[in-house]
């Protein structure tokens, strides 16, 4: 496209042609906004000043870095995002000239942009405003044209993010925007396709706070610094290099991220004089840090302790002494995360009042409109609704786990049980030990994927335990006959003693499970169905906690499969999650306590944090794998009196033979190397008028 100038004078011209001919001026962007921009504000009169928040400076350098080609900032409302775009825009304009566009969330916002906070920066700031090509025709609203490069104000359609190559690129206010643009994809991917021609040199920004829900409220986090699930901008921020703002405590020295949950404030029924009360408490000391600086006692106020902040990127440490180790996390995109209560422009007061009143509001309405505006846009943090939310985190549970070799037993355990969950290709399986005093540990945890059968060209296929009676039978050797080594090396093993198995689920998985069952009656030799116990869940929340019954003896159109021959436990599942969840509660005391290994998986610690007890009973809001969960609930079933184990009413001063120590326990068997399983007298009842028969 050829643009034509009219020129009043022959300087004009030559004043043009030199300023396209100019090389870039040698400066970072936050430099060139100390020399170039100006602010006409209540809070700031005259000159940009980086010291006011500092923690702008290294996301406007890498602007312009040649290490990254998109840069990433997530941060809460009154912050100074949207000036970084200002200082950018000097930079782009006065040191180093090149096409920008800035994307708003609808052509609306552009349009009202434009006309008041563009004019109001190009106005304040006579360096920037003196590049503006003279003519109304070159300050349009969605194109303004300077000497040597153009602003494009635009909005996220596909139309308006499709056939231009542009240097720089800027996406305001990223998630209040669709998350699919027209069906094409996410709004930084294609607003970063324009800047691809340029190689290195070209930048895409995006910027927001977090607007939408957290969709693993039980989520672990694999680095220190990733963010949790969620979609739009922290999306893009796991993608890139993870920076978290530091700050030092002017207590200890010791470095911290401030949240808003180091803010503490007094339980007050004025909300007012609760906040003007509150203080940040450092995490390593206690140290309470006041929001204004006060240096007779010490107090450096959040001004001060940005002023010593440091960004740090994941995979690094911040020390005492203010010197960084470790390797850093490794992206094309420099990504950073702020959190609310660093913001120079916001108070704590006002986050903690704000907070106070969303809070009361979702007590008194049942909405968390206001509670997810103040939680996204004042703390800069993504929001899990409060419902979703409880005291128990997967980390809390995981930092209570044991260290124990995988495939052994430890200390303590008496006797051990497995819990079965059937899902569409596999069986979810987990092994429990149980010690003095209804201790319980967590001895494995594994799936059965793979079958006996193989297709056509001889590979195996997945289990389906819907449709394939043959594939139950794997559960014999993989887990009735299943043995685990003692702690004590003296290379003898435990055998299960009893186990419990779901009878629910997809189509098919009922008749399966009743037909395995007989199948394994009829081997009456091993005697294996007096071990396996098919559960099921009972919907009615007053029935007992677990009871056998004989399903449907009656039917006459058999398609579950009973002909009221097979024992099922029907359990109350939320009467007996009531009892696993207040057990999980528990610290390090002996009697009920649940203990984990440190060698089980991040999931199965979330799995144990993803129901909610709501009005309706216990429920899984967003539909993830609660399987360990489960298990647990079919495990303290499996101990209910009068089945089975009868865990609860176990006299750990005469237990039975399988519950006594292992020198005398019957379920405690020598193994030799190479020879099949063969199970002993303690798994099979013994037949004393068998016996009787034989002597005679």
């Amino acid at each position: 496209m050829t643009i034509h100038f009219k020129f009043d004078t022959f300087e004009e011209m030559l004043a043009v042609i030199a300023e396209n001919i100019r090389p870039p001026e040698r400066m970072t962007v936050s430099e060139a906004a100390a020399k170039y921009r100006v602010l006409k504000e209540a809070t700031h009169m005259g000159p940009w000043d980086n010291t006011i928040a500092p923690y702008l400076v290294d996301i406007m350098d890498e602007l312009e870095s040649l290490s990254y080609t998109g840069v990433c900032f997530v941060g809460p409302a009154r912050c100074g995002k949207s000036d970084i775009f200002f200082n950018w825009l000097c930079y782009s304009t006065i040191c180093d000239p090149g096409d920008i566009m800035v994307v708003h969330m609808t052509q609306s916002t552009a349009r009202d942009w434009s006309q008041s906070d563009l004019r109001k920066a190009i106005r304040n700031s006579t360096s920037l405003g003196g590049k503006v090509l003279p003519g109304k025709q070159n300050l349009n609203t969605h194109d303004i044209r300077f000497t040597s490069m153009r602003l494009l104000v635009k909005w996220p359609t596909i139309t308006e993010l499709s056939g231009k190559t542009l240097r720089r690129t800027w996406i305001m206010d990223a998630d209040r925007m669709p998350l699919d643009i027209d069906g094409e994809g996410y709004v930084f991917d294609l607003t970063r396709k324009r800047t691809q021609t340029y190689g290195r040199h070209g930048t895409t920004m995006i910027e927001s706070s977090p607007g939408f829900e957290v969709s693993n409220h039980r989520w672990i986090a694999k680095t220190k610094h990733e963010a949790p699930p969620s979609e739009g901008i922290l999306s893009v921020y796991n993608r890139g290099d993870r920076r978290r703002w530091y700050w030092h405590c002017a207590g200890c020295s010791e470095p911290f991220e401030g949240t808003f949950k180091h803010l503490k404030w007094p339980d007050l029924p004025d909300h007012e004089e609760a906040a003007s009360m509150v203080t940040l408490d450092c995490p390593h000391c206690g140290f309470s840090h006041t929001h204004d600086a006060d240096e007779t006692i010490g107090q450096p106020g959040k001004y001060g302790l940005n002023q010593k902040g440091r960004w740090v990127r994941d995979g690094q440490t911040l020390h005492a002494d203010g010197t960084i180790t470790g390797k850093p996390y490794s992206s094309d995109i420099a990504s950073f995360w702020l959190k609310g209560v660093a913001a120079a422009f916001v108070s704590w007061k006002e986050l903690v009042l704000k907070y106070l009143k969303a809070m009361e509001d979702w007590e008194r309405t049942g909405d968390t409109g206001s509670l997810k505006a103040t939680i996204n846009t004042d703390q800069g943090e993504p929001f899990t609704p409060p419902q979703l939310a409880s005291d128990r985190s997967p980390e809390d549970i995981k930092a209570k786990a044991l260290n124990w070799e995988r495939g052994t037993i430890p200390y303590g355990v008496r006797y051990l049980t497995a819990t079965i969950d059937v899902q569409k290709h596999r069986f979810v399986v987990q092994v429990h030990g149980h010690g003095i005093g209804n201790d319980k540990y967590v001895v494995d945890r594994f799936d059965i994927r793979k079958s006996n059968r193989v297709d056509e060209d001889g590979d195996t296929l997945w289990i389906s335990p819907h449709s394939e009676l043959e594939d139950w039978k794997i559960l014999v050797p993989e887990v009735i006959e299943k043995t685990y080594a003692l702690a004590d090396d003296s290379g003898r093993h435990m055998m299960i003693k009893a186990i419990g198995c779901d009878s629910g689920g997809k189509e098919g998985v009922t008749v399966n499970a009743y037909d395995f069952w007989r199948w394994l009656r009829d081997d009456d030799e091993r005697g294996y169905h007096r071990r396996f116990q098919l559960l099921k869940g009972n919907p009615q929340q007053s029935s007992p906690r677990a009871v056998i019954t004989y399903p449907d003896s009656e039917r006459k159109d058999r398609r579950a499969g009973a002909r009221g021959e097979v024992p099922v436990l029907l359990l109350n599942t939320n009467m007996i999650k009531d009892q696993v969840d207040g057990l999980l509660d528990r610290k390090t005391e002996f009697g009920g306590r649940i203990v984990f290994p440190s060698f089980l998986p991040d999931s199965v610690f979330t799995e144990l944090t993803v129901e909610v007890k709501t009005a309706k009973g216990w429920e899984n809001p967003k539909k993830l794998r609660n399987e360990t969960w489960d298990l647990l609930v079919y495990d303290y079933a499996l101990g209910i009196p009068p089945r089975h184990v009868a865990a609860e009413h176990i006299d750990w001063e005469n237990p039975p033979r399988w519950a006594e120590e292992w020198d005398d326990n019957d379920l405690v068997i020598e193994v030799e190397e190479g020879r099949p399983f063969v199970p002993v007298s303690a798994v099979k009842p013994i037949n004393l008028a068998e016996i009787a028969e034989n002597l005679a």
